[in-house]
């Protein structure tokens, strides 16, 4: 134990005037507010240490605390009777089924990894996608696939060569570090606007399965005090120091150079060798049946691993830095506690299992021959006293009250809705809706994914039953889980958002299970990963409420498939703000949402091709004047007012009654509407099938833009002429409104008429070209 009478070498916080105190903290890097700084002392009782300001800097911090979201936070619905960790962890993790009278849960988190990426594109994505592994493999979890949502500028506007570098790099990043470690990536979303020129956006889903009763805890276990405290993985380092105030910045591209030491530097092949010497870990802990205490190292570093480990079991830690591996001698303490270099873990043990460990890691998987200085080591204790204790070189250089530290602050921030100048465009019916086709699948938001995906191992470890690309949703089947499925899917249109927050957020749920749905999967369960801009702007921040409000109300109201009111619950996820430039750009608010769906038998899955000619094609869901923020707009420069809206009633009917009709296996393909409208989904169902489609617009009296290009939610159905009673039968039982559209065909072309006029006759060879053609001449 350290002795109380130990001298601090501290910082005159009490002493300085505000202007001294704000100079000393800008000088050492601090994110610390003035009254912020002086909130630490008066907490501590006396002046701080510089180690302590820098505790308190990174746990205080916005990313850190959630001090402007947390109160926000409490509208979302996180419990369900299929939950079993809901977001309090590292991972929420929902139920799966069970497998031979064992309960099985799938383990999701969801992050952001925004500012790095935006600064060093390519280690910023690489080491975004390390940290959502980490997060989930300390559940316990064997980590089965990735996903990745993505917002970058626009790559035709004036800043286009830095957004396609960025673009570039970024999906480098990913599919570099995701197939060296060797999880496949099975889907993830893109889009390109101007808002996201100064500030891209690259969010990161990671999923894994574990047995309910092997759950591994982000916490010291109970009567744990004179546990170890463990560090494993690379030697600790100056890269990503300060990463968490930083990602709780406005970004400045003055800064741009000397912000870069705050973004981690990536190993995936040693990541590689962490997870396989883990999962031995995990074996030998079942094995003598302990109970154990593992955690990521992400933000903050040591220092916030391990005060949350003791904390949230009601202990204190005591750590002593000089056992710490690093990579360069002379590290300031304050560094080696908070530094936020990669591949790291913690764990508490007790010490009789502590050589054990120390075997696994450092002799059965050699960890020092990986990477020079990798390896696992004994940091310091559990203790009784509620205190969070760093000495280094025998002297104390933090003791502060462990809740004071990982409580973090609150604010109650003002919201003010913005003043806006939207309005309806008035638009010239156009004099060839063919070329009106081409164009919009040519471009940027909606072309084929195929040159992104075609970086990434999609199908490593064998278990992908649904690759990116096939259908709405990705889908794998782990052998330890067969023959159960899990389903995949990320979404959130901002052009929506821009317009109406509270809508482009409910939207993205909604669309986020009806991709699942679309497939064949119960969605059931959810994460979002909240982007938008700086709190402290009262515009910024009411656009943040009313994201949450949008996600909330289609989680409650849509609710679970054949689960009475039991919503669909926001299990995990992540709140990434200040995601504006200095010069007061803000991106498109981004709520953006993944979808956790669960098939009870994989092979009943279907893809969105078509699958043979003379089928019957239906039309699920109302086509509405409602083309704010539509695609369509966008070829003319225009965004709308009037965004789509959704009925939670029937939206829940109609994702249900798909559910339900692909489990009866009635449905040969399945695609759902958005991006591009009802014209876009019948294209690609046709290009990926190689099939013709006869399509007539009679069933509806709205413009003909509204009817092909609206983007309300609906699903696009091909059906065996056979199974159309039946289907139909289930349809009106659930008051789902749909139309018989059309047909499929051999002849390699899609028509669209209106009863007798024809409006759109084009080759699907023409359409693949024009579909294929919109990322290479985004990015290349």
């Amino acid at each position: 134990m350290v002795d109380d009478g130990e001298q601090l070498e501290t910082i005159p916080v009490k002493a300085y005037s505000d202007k001294e105190l704000k100079e000393f903290l800008k000088s050492r890097g601090l994110a610390l507010t003035v009254e912020e700084a002086k909130l630490v002392a008066k907490k501590l009782g006396r002046d701080p240490t510089l180690t302590e300001l820098w505790v308190f800097n990174i746990e205080w911090s916005e990313h850190t605390s959630y001090k402007s979201s947390r109160d926000t936070l409490k509208m979302l619905p996180t419990q369900a009777k299929n939950v079993i960790l809901g977001p309090s962890e590292d991972s929420g993790i929902v139920e799966l089924g069970n497998i031979n009278g064992e309960k099985w849960g799938v383990v999701i988190s969801h992050e952001s990894h925004n500012h790095p990426s935006q600064v060093v594109p390519y280690e910023g994505a690489a080491t975004g996608i390390g940290g959502d592994i980490r997060d989930v493999l300390c559940m316990g979890a064997k980590v089965v696939a990735l996903s990745d949502p993505l917002r970058f500028g626009n790559p035709h506007g004036p800043n286009k060569n830095k957004v396609r570098y960025i673009a570039n790099s970024v999906i480098d990043g990913i599919a570099e570090y995701g197939n060296a470690v060797g999880i496949p990536n099975i889907g993830g979303d893109v889009y390109f606007n101007d808002s996201f020129d100064e500030n891209c956006l690259v969010n990161v889903v990671c999923l894994g399965i574990v047995k309910a009763k092997e759950i591994v805890h982000s916490y010291a276990p109970k009567n744990s005090a004179g546990h170890d405290i463990v560090i494993v993985g690379k030697a600790t380092d100056f890269s990503g120091f300060g990463g968490a105030s930083f990602a709780s910045l406005v970004l400045d591209e003055k800064e741009e150079d000397s912000n870069k030491g705050a973004v981690q530097v990536p190993d995936p092949f040693l990541k590689n060798v962490l997870i396989r010497a883990t999962y031995a870990v995990f074996d030998e802990v079942r094995k003598q049946k302990l109970d154990v205490g593992f955690k990521d190292m992400g933000a903050g570093g040591i220092m916030c691993s391990t005060s949350e480990l003791g904390s949230s079991a009601g202990y204190g830690v005591e750590i002593d830095l000089d056992n710490v591996h690093v990579s360069i001698s002379d590290m300031p303490p304050y560094v080696i506690a908070c530094g936020e270099t990669q591949e790291r873990f913690t764990w508490v043990v007790p010490p009789e299992f502590t050589p054990t460990l120390l075997k696994i890691y450092n002799e059965d998987f050699e960890l020092g021959n990986v990477a020079e200085g990798a390896k696992a080591t004994v940091i310091g204790k559990i203790i009784r006293e509620q205190d969070f204790i760093l000495k280094h070189r025998g002297k104390l250089v933090c003791r502060a009250p462990i809740k004071e530290v990982t409580t973090g602050i609150k604010y109650s921030r003002d919201l003010k809705e913005p003043k806006t100048s939207f309005r309806e465009p008035s638009i010239k019916e156009p004099k060839s809706f063919t070329k009106v086709l081409l164009k919009i699948l040519s471009h940027p938001n909606v072309c084929s994914r195929e040159k992104i995906f075609k970086h990434y191992d999609t199908s490593v470890q064998g278990n992908t039953v649904i690759a990116p690309g096939r259908a709405d949703a990705g889908v794998i089947a782990p052998d330890e889980v067969a023959p159960y499925g899990i389903a995949l899917s990320t979404d959130c249109n901002p052009a929506i958002s821009r317009i109406s927050p509270y809508w482009g957020a409910a939207n993205a749920v909604a669309e986020a299970m009806r991709n699942v749905a679309a497939v064949g999967a119960v969605p059931a369960a959810l994460t979002d990963c909240l982007n938008y801009s700086n709190p402290e702007v009262p515009e910024g921040f009411w656009q943040f409420v009313e994201g949450v409000k949008g996600i909330s109300d289609a989680a409650r109201f849509i609710s679970r498939y054949n689960a009475g009111n039991d919503p669909v619950p926001v299990i995990s996820g992540n709140v990434s703000f200040y995601n504006q430039s200095s010069k007061g750009k803000a991106v498109d608010p981004s709520a953006i949402i993944s979808c956790i769906g669960i098939l009870d038998d994989y092979s009943k899955a279907i893809t969105m091709d078509a699958k043979k000619s003379g089928s019957m094609l239906y039309l699920l869901g109302e086509r509405k004047n409602q083309m704010g923020g539509s695609v369509y707009y966008s070829l003319f420069n225009e965004v709308g007012t009037n965004v789509p809206t959704l009925d939670f009633g029937r939206e829940k009917n109609m994702i249900h009654s798909v559910v339900s009709l692909i489990g009866k296996r009635l449905v040969l393909s399945c695609h759902d509407i958005s991006d591009g409208g009802l014209a876009v989904a019948l294209s690609e169902m046709a290009m990926l099938g190689n099939k013709g489609m006869e399509i007539d617009l009679a069933f509806s009296e709205l413009g003909i833009e509204q009817v092909l290009f609206g983007e309300n939610s609906g699903f696009v159905l091909e059906i065996d002429k056979g199974q159309a009673r039946a289907v139909e039968k289930l349809l009106e039982s659930e008051d789902v409104p749909f139309w018989r559209i059309g047909t499929t065909k051999n002849e390699a072309k899609l028509t669209v008429r209106r009863k007798k006029m024809k409006l759109i006759d084009v080759k699907l060879e023409e359409m693949d070209t024009a579909w294929r053609s919109g990322l290479p001449l985004a990015l290349d």
